[in-house]
């Protein structure tokens, strides 16, 4: 059997998405920016994708752009914020994705800003009392949370933070990119200055995404080139690409409710199921579903004796999941999440994440395997 809970990485490609993206490539390859017939039917795909993402957002077109995809669009976020809404602070947490961290850490080297990070709990939720300290002393801050944990799924409140970033005037970014097209997001009802997305996190195609901006904030473009994306975004569009997450967002809107059940059943089960199968069992982050990524299960494991070896049995065995210990050993680098909640760094960590296409009998398959590995029956 061959199993892939790795859909935090990446997911498969909606068969209707490849439909669509393989009919707009045999039948409309002009360049948007043409002003011909050919470029003028292609400009108007590109369009009605936009409005497509923004109306399943409540977000207008004109604050919806395409880009490369989630790393772009948090860099942009965050580089143009510091350079042109005249940002000298920044606030984040050390659980961020590295496109995020990376890049406040290389803004803080340039001396644009000062970094300081929110406090976490145990668990690696933000202290949000903490936060409003912080922009006591620095109300005209940056601040960059994610909307769930990649590693963990640990999820925050944006709705909350954003609330916190109004009452002292905080520009507000959130990487979307775990929950885009897993949750509703309703631009209409958050304070958010910025979110991003990332096509191939919901069904979609690799290579594409999309930044939302306020209207609010007037900024300038992260990569300079032609006026393509109303003079935001030079280069010229990934039209396949753009209708194809246009497509697959709409997809997970109209299934949204019923994946959700099935896929948080299948999370739930297999935490039931290791539990019983593997007594010191660990799970990492919140472990109630109002708190967590249904998408996400992180699990520590007791098998110290093949820690280095256990994804790599894992997959000899069939099943694709990523993971890594808190500690660095050999070539791996290990998780700088898990590191930072202090998980014990003998112990093995495994990131089983799921999708609409896993079924139960894989949960019983992987929950078997790894219980072979582990204690050896």
């Amino acid at each position: 059997m061959q199993v892939y809970l790795d859909n935090a990485a990446t997911t498969p490609i909606d068969p209707e998405v490849i439909q669509v993206m393989t009919e707009t490539m045999q039948e409309s390859f002009g360049n948007p920016s043409s002003i011909h017939s050919h470029g003028r039917q292609v400009k108007t795909i590109v369009e009605k994708a936009r409005k497509t993402v923004a109306t399943l957002l409540k977000a207008s077109p004109s604050e919806i752009f395409f880009t490369s995809g989630g790393t772009e669009a948090d860099n942009m976020a965050i580089v143009r914020s510091i350079v042109d809404l005249g940002i000298t602070h920044a606030i984040s947490s050390p659980l961020e994705h590295h496109a995020v961290l990376h890049t406040l850490e290389e803004q803080e080297k340039l001396g644009r800003i000062q970094l300081d990070f929110v406090h976490l709990d145990p668990q690696g939720n933000i202290d949000l009392t903490h936060l409003r300290e912080l922009l006591a002393n620095n109300p005209r801050t940056l601040v960059s949370l994610m909307h769930a944990n990649n590693e963990i799924g640990n999820l925050t409140d944006i709705k909350q933070v954003g609330e916190i970033c109004k009452e002292f005037n905080a520009v507000f970014h959130s990487d979307t990119v775990q929950t885009m097209g897993h949750y509703v997001h309703d631009l209409s009802d958050l304070h958010v200055d910025f979110i991003t997305g990332a096509a191939h996190k919901f069904h979609g195609p690799k290579g594409v995404g999309f930044i939302y901006i306020n209207g609010r904030n007037k900024i300038k473009p992260l990569l300079y080139g032609g006026a393509q994306e109303r003079n935001m975004r030079g280069g010229t569009e990934n039209v396949y690409g753009i209708v194809g997450l246009a497509k697959a967002l709409e997809l997970c809107y109209q299934e949204m409710e019923e994946h959700q059940q099935h896929i948080q059943g299948l999370k739930d089960y297999m935490k039931v199921e290791l539990s019983k199968a593997i007594p010191d069992v660990c799970f990492n982050g919140n472990i109630d579903a109002d708190n967590s990524l249904y998408t996400v299960l992180n699990v520590s494991l007791p098998c110290t004796h093949i820690a280095d070896m256990l994804l790599f049995s894992l997959d000899i065995a069939g099943i694709s999941a990523s993971g890594g210990s808190a500690c660095s050993s050999g070539s791996e680098i290990g998780s700088h999440v898990l590191k930072a909640l202090d998980c014990n760094p003998t112990r093995p960590s495994v990131r089983f994440s799921f999708s609409k296409y896993n079924t139960k009998e894989e949960i019983d398959f992987t929950v078997k395997t790894v219980k072979e590995l582990c204690v050896g029956v």
